[in-house]
């Protein structure tokens, strides 16, 4: 496992792990979804990239894993959260500032940013509000940043949610994993075989770090529709967006929507991929982001 470091903003400590050389490789932030800590990008991958000439960060995000946690007054729900009824204890802006953090920390003026899930609003975030600090955006099977809480209404899958509801946090490591196994099972999608192998070491690995909080989904979501986050329309640096027609939880159409607010966009459809990243589309994915980074 790569060495945890920690980055600041302010008051919040952001942990962080780095793979290849981060003096000569091409510099590219990884950040992960809503409330899945940074080993849900698999190992296996950034050493793909690594030997594809990356230098790769990965970090995570605040009140999630290491990173700095924070703490609810009053029992909240997803829902009240996305529409608008919780007080956020954090904005996204102070989200896409903490990875700005991790990379002055790691001492990079500027990356290639690629986020996956709620951590393609962030990396959107980040090409939206730092130019300069952009080089390239990759988008993974997430919405559009710049939208209203009701607008990201037509891009849910209103299904996920109640299987989501029935899955209550684990008691124990083994129980606790069992339910995150369900949730990543559930998000694969039917085509492409999940890496259990993989899945059940990351599972165990998230609850080593840090037992998964719900109360941090909510305030997450919290922060999503909190702070002002400049129009996508605004994004300059190369675009890629991608996402799976067999996604579980977010429609086709909320990917095709992001590319179509960015210039130059490119936006890619992987048939039978759900809301994970599956090893099948790795090759491709890396082959598509090596035409726009640098």
């Amino acid at each position: 496992m790569p060495e945890v470091q920690y980055a600041h903003n302010g008051d919040v400590q952001l942990a962080y792990e780095t793979f290849g050389d981060l003096a000569n490789g091409k510099p590219l932030l990884l950040i992960m979804g809503l409330d899945f800590q940074m080993v849900w990008w698999p190992d296996d991958f950034c050493q793909r990239l690594v030997e594809d000439g990356y230098a790769v960060v990965r970090y995570d995000n605040r009140d999630t894993g290491l990173s700095t946690k924070f703490d609810s007054d009053r029992k909240e729900n997803a829902w009240r959260a996305l529409l608008g009824g919780t007080t956020p204890a954090y904005s996204a802006m102070d989200m896409v500032d903490d990875g700005i953090a991790v990379m002055d920390a790691v001492g990079w003026q500027s990356a290639n940013i690629m986020g996956a899930s709620m951590g393609a609003g962030l990396a959107q975030g980040i090409a939206a509000q730092y130019p300069d600090r952009t080089r390239s955006l990759i988008s993974a099977y997430g919405m559009p940043i710049d939208v209203g809480r009701f607008e990201v209404m037509k891009y849910l899958k209103f299904g996920w949610f109640p299987k989501m509801a029935r899955l209550k946090p684990g008691k124990d490591r083994d129980s606790e994993i069992h339910v995150m196994l369900s949730i990543i099972r559930m998000l694969n999608g039917s085509t492409y075989e999940l890496d259990e192998q993989w899945a059940t070491e990351a599972a165990g690995i998230s609850y080593d770090r840090s037992p998964r909080d719900p109360k941090s989904t909510q305030r997450q979501v919290a922060a999503r529709n909190s702070g002002e986050i400049p129009s996508l329309s605004s994004v300059t640096a190369p675009t890629l967006v991608f996402a799976g027609d067999a996604d579980p939880m977010i429609k086709l159409r909320a990917g095709e929507d992001t590319a179509k607010r960015i210039k130059g966009a490119q936006f890619v459809s992987y048939p039978g991929m759900g809301h994970v990243l599956p090893r099948e589309v790795w090759d491709d994915v890396i082959f598509r982001m090596d035409q726009i980074t640098s």
